[in-house]
């Protein structure tokens, strides 16, 4: 079994696989313009964060039933448990839904179906987290945190990701503002592609938890300085990071740099059908000593959103403690 880990930056979408994906469109009556699950699997040559996106979006076309949105959580929640994953805070993203006409309810409930059953049948404990399209306008986002409102006792949290460069975090504010009065949650997609000062932002004017990505906080010490401080989570994404041209290669790889900081790092595999691997592979590609990657799956606990049962987080993490090699 490998280390006990949680997952804490996953796209529910992201997890859609060819074989699902083919499976799904001729369930509904979906043309896909791909001849097979190889012509998929070709396109994934991604030049950056958008040639991914396009592809991400043309693919979700074939979820359109609560039956969908469960199949496609089920087959995630299954490999992550086969990955070691004990605990996961699972992403979607509702405004791609809902500009194609599938209502909130069919997303939300549907996800749920397997979520709801997750500790039962695959051992994992979750939580789902509605992030908003930052290409997409606030007014955008604020209606979508307004038709959640009938769900929030399924849903802890919001973020925010898609195209990161151009759309600081500024620009939804007010939509955080209104989350957190909601009492829920607040992470945010920050350095990734965009500049070390969206992770400053982030921070201060939407009063995120969890920096997601975050990677180009290394390029302002006075940040790093802040986030060790402050203990503030980073959710790095390694084979994405690669697979997006974000790094040049894994062995170029911030992220023991970051540890070496003091950064709060944990390892998560963001859309990992696109990014060639789940959770555990993105630990072991980075081939780092097992101590690092205890400390990597302890801090995969101590930043996930378990204050309603810590208990849970006490017990995961000393199955993490007593994991042997």
């Amino acid at each position: 079994m490998p280390l006990p880990k949680a997952e804490l930056h996953l796209h529910i979408e992201g997890t859609l696989e060819p074989e699902l994906a083919f499976a799904l469109a001729a369930r509904n009556g979906v043309e896909l313009p791909y001849a097979d699950t190889d012509a998929i699997r070709a396109a994934y040559d991604f030049d950056d964060l958008q040639s991914f996106l396009n592809l991400y979006y043309e693919l979700m076309a074939v979820l359109r039933t609560e039956r969908d949105f469960a199949d496609l959580a089920d087959a995630y929640l299954a490999r992550a448990a086969a990955q070691g994953v004990r605990h996961a805070e699972v992403f979607f993203d509702p405004q791609a839904h809902l500009a194609r006409g599938v209502s909130m309810e069919t997303v939300v409930e549907g996800l749920w179906r397997a979520l709801g059953e997750s500790e039962t049948r695959h051992g994992v404990s979750t939580r789902l987290i509605m992030c908003f399209l930052r290409d997409e306008s606030a007014e955008s986002a604020m209606d979508t945190l307004m038709a959640a409102k009938p769900y929030l006792d399924r849903i802890t949290g919001v973020g925010l990701d898609s195209a990161e460069v151009g759309h600081p975090p500024v620009k939804f504010r007010e939509v955080y503002e209104t989350a957190a009065a909601l009492g829920l949650r607040r992470v945010a997609h920050a350095g990734e592609e965009g500049p070390p000062e969206y992770v400053t932002e982030a921070l201060d004017v939407l009063g995120v938890e969890r920096v997601d990505h975050g990677l180009r906080c290394l390029e302002d010490p006075a940040l790093v300085a802040r986030l060790v401080r402050d203990r503030i989570p980073l959710t790095v994404c390694p084979l994405s990071n690669v697979r997006l041209r974000a790094v040049p290669d894994l062995a170029a790889h911030p992220l023991p740099a970051m540890l070496d900081a003091g950064l709060l790092c944990t390892v998560n595999s963001d859309d990992p059908a696109y990014f060639g691997g789940y959770v555990d592979d993105n630990f072991r590609a980075l081939n780092l000593p097992e101590e690092r990657q205890r400390e990597l799956a302890r801090n995969s606990f101590l930043a996930s959103f378990l204050e309603d049962d810590e208990e849970k987080r006490a017990r995961y993490l000393a199955e993490v403690d007593a994991y042997a090699w």
